[in-house]
C-alpha cells in the first residue's frame, strides 16, 4: 500500500478514535462495555474485541504499524462513521449511558467529547 494511503488512514483513525489508549482500556474493563454489541454464541461482543485491538494500535509506534494494522484502522473509521450516521438518543441527557454511546466507545470514539 502506498505511503500516502497509510498517512490518510492514520489521520482519519486519529480523528475518529478520540479516546486515549488508557481511557479505552479502562472502559473495556467495565461492565457497561460488555453489555452492548453483537455477541456470537454468548461470547465477547465484536466491538469489545475490536476495542482491545484498537488499544494495541494506539500503543504501537507509528513506524511499527503493519499493513494489517492499517486495514484494521480503515475498518474502525468506517464503523464509527456508519454508527454516528445512525444517530443516538435525541435527548442529550440520555446519550451518556445509552447503548449507542457505549458501543461507539468500544470502538474508541466517545461522542460526548
Amino acid at each position: 500500500m502506498a505511503k500516502e494511503d497509510h498517512e490518510a488512514t492514520y489521520r482519519e483513525f486519529k480523528e475518529v478514535v478520540n479516546m486515549t489508549a488508557s481511557a479505552l482500556e479502562k472502559h473495556l474493563k467495565g461492565d457497561d462495555s460488555r453489555s452492548v454489541g453483537q455477541k456470537k454464541d454468548g461470547g465477547e461482543a465484536t466491538g469489545h474485541q475490536e476495542g482491545r485491538r484498537i488499544v494495541e494500535i494506539l500503543n504501537a509506534k507509528k513506524a511499527d504499524l503493519s499493513d494489517d494494522d492499517y486495514d484494521h484502522m480503515r475498518k474502525v473509521v468506517g464503523y464509527v462513521h456508519r454508527h454516528l450516521k445512525q444517530g443516538g438518543p435525541k435527548d442529550k441527557d440520555e446519550v451518556k449511558d445509552s447503548p449507542w454511546r457505549l458501543s461507539l466507545m468500544n470502538w474508541g470514539h466517545d461522542p460526548l467529547k
